[in-house]
């Protein structure tokens, strides 16, 4: 068995889901608009330029999360998934992804976007393994706004991505193969130690440093 593990945001998806979500949040009316959207797009703007501190971004995203009841969350993340997501999952993703499984790998979603935005849209994919960003709860399961343990996000992909691993017992090295799709030069850390780093709808950054270490790139999304 091989491993494959796939970023979120901009390599399986054409879009942010996180900043997306944001965006849904302002739209139906569930935030202050100009305020959250002015916070959202100042993140989303350091992200891209890699200077995201990425504790104080999730712990925004998720402080806005639990200052909902549950049910009325569900009802957002279900009318989230039918209006912005399934529209925006591609053929081409899904392919890349059944060509995995039917080759018998492993596989995961890594990404630095947290569970509650990405949970149904692994499920929607149809990947079994998420890691993901973790929100806190309380004994009662209502988000508190923090975040639980340490990010998913550069080096923190490394971390996350072996202590999953070593949850069964595994480690990188004992897959023959390991795959790792990424369109973000934020990723580096784990595109650097895996045996097949790929270059997915690649940015600017990562698309040169990929063609500099002779690693393959793909676009997914060239419609």
């Amino acid at each position: 068995m091989n491993l494959a593990l796939f970023d979120l945001d901009h390599t399986l998806l054409p879009i942010d889901s996180d900043h997306e979500w944001g965006q849904f949040l302002v739209r139906i009316g569930a935030v202050d608009a100009i305020e959250f959207a002015r916070r959202n797009d100042a993140f989303y703007a350091q992200y891209q330029q890699g200077t995201l501190d990425p504790v104080e971004y999730l712990e925004f995203s998720l402080g806005t999360l639990a200052s909902f009841p549950r049910e009325r969350l569900e009802a957002m993340q279900a009318q989230y998934m039918e209006e912005v997501i399934r529209p925006a999952i591609r053929p081409s993703a899904l392919a890349l992804l059944q060509k995995h499984r039917e080759a018998g790998d492993l596989l995961a979603i890594v990404t630095a976007t947290n569970q509650f935005v990405t949970a149904p849209i692994a499920r929607a994919l149809g990947v079994e393994h998420l890691i993901a960003a973790v929100p806190e709860t309380d004994a009662d399961g209502k988000l508190t706004g923090r975040l639980l343990g340490t990010p998913t996000q550069g080096p923190g992909k490394v971390t996350h991505t072996k202590a999953w691993l070593a949850n069964m017992n595994k480690q990188l090295e004992d897959f023959e193969r390991v795959h790792f799709y990424s369109d973000s030069h934020n990723d580096l850390p784990l595109m650097s130690i895996v045996s097949h780093p790929v270059a997915t709808n690649p940015n600017a950054q990562l698309k040169q440093h990929a063609s500099a270490h002779g690693w393959p790139l793909i676009d997914l999304f060239n419609d």
